[in-house]
């Protein structure tokens, strides 16, 4: 069971496949087990090596309670610990929902390490959407999943929930993300699903900004989780495209 360490934390990975590097990071609650679920590993390993990365505080990864772990620098430079770790130059990466938000949080602070950036589920601008009753807040995320999504939240306990919702907390930075994700240098595509309410304006988002934008059926953990296989297909094209861009040899095993 492999595992890279930053800054004293162990980071779980699962690694299949050859050819060069994707990294595949997983949304709030979930783990690195779902990309294999949703079938994205085996629609990719055919000719990348893939990395399912569990984020720290889920999965098999160490869940500390101090709220400073959890703060988006110190949690992309976990991503890049197990791009290290398999001993790559550059990864391609893609993120969904808190996935992604730590996607933009490796072109902000460790551009050189991506070769491609994929983000699905998540408002590189304004982040988490807002309630009627104002910004949502992690107890009445909790209490949402729990009434929605019981499979998700089957394995958070008293100990680890400080974690999570240290997790939670930090999706509201949001500074610079607009111009890390734009000012790359990289090939970045923006990916959602249909039923997602956010649809038309993240795609309006892409368009406004030039970037690719992939439409798939599923709403927000549907696309994933239901529509993965569809999802998969059209982010492998993507990251054809993207390794055969000047310089992306460079993400080679």
């Amino acid at each position: 069971m492999p595992f890279a360490v930053h800054r004293g934390q162990r980071i779980h990975y699962t690694v299949e496949g050859e050819g060069p590097l994707v990294v595949l990071q997983h949304g709030m609650l979930m783990d690195a087990s779902v990309w294999k679920q949703g079938g994205f590993v085996d629609a990719l390993t055919d000719r990348y090596r893939v990395a399912c990365v569990d984020s720290l505080g889920h999965g098999e990864s160490d869940k500390p309670p101090d709220t400073d772990h959890y703060r988006q620098e110190q949690r992309a430079g976990d991503i890049v610990a197990v791009i290290d770790d398999l001993h790559c130059a550059r990864a391609h990466l893609v993120g969904h929902s808190m996935g992604a938000w730590l996607g933009v949080g490796v072109a902000k602070y460790y551009p050189e390490w991506l070769s491609s950036l994929v983000l699905g589920g998540w408002d590189v601008v304004n982040g988490l959407p807002p309630t009627r009753q104002g910004p949502l807040q992690f107890d009445a995320f909790m209490k949402f999943a729990r009434l929605t999504a019981p499979h998700l939240t089957r394995s958070v306990t008293t100990e680890s929930e400080s974690g999570l919702r240290a997790c939670f907390d930090a999706l509201g930075q949001l500074d610079g993300a607009g111009k890390a994700v734009l000012e790359s240098g990289f090939p970045v595509m923006i990916w959602e699903g249909q039923d997602d309410p956010a649809h038309a304006r993240r795609k309006a988002f892409a368009d406004a900004n030039g970037l690719r934008f992939l439409s798939t059926a599923g709403d927000h953990l549907g696309m994933v989780l239901t529509h993965g296989v569809e999802s998969a297909d059209g982010i492998g094209g993507f990251l054809d495209l993207a390794q055969n861009a000047p310089g992306a040899g460079l993400a080679a095993s």
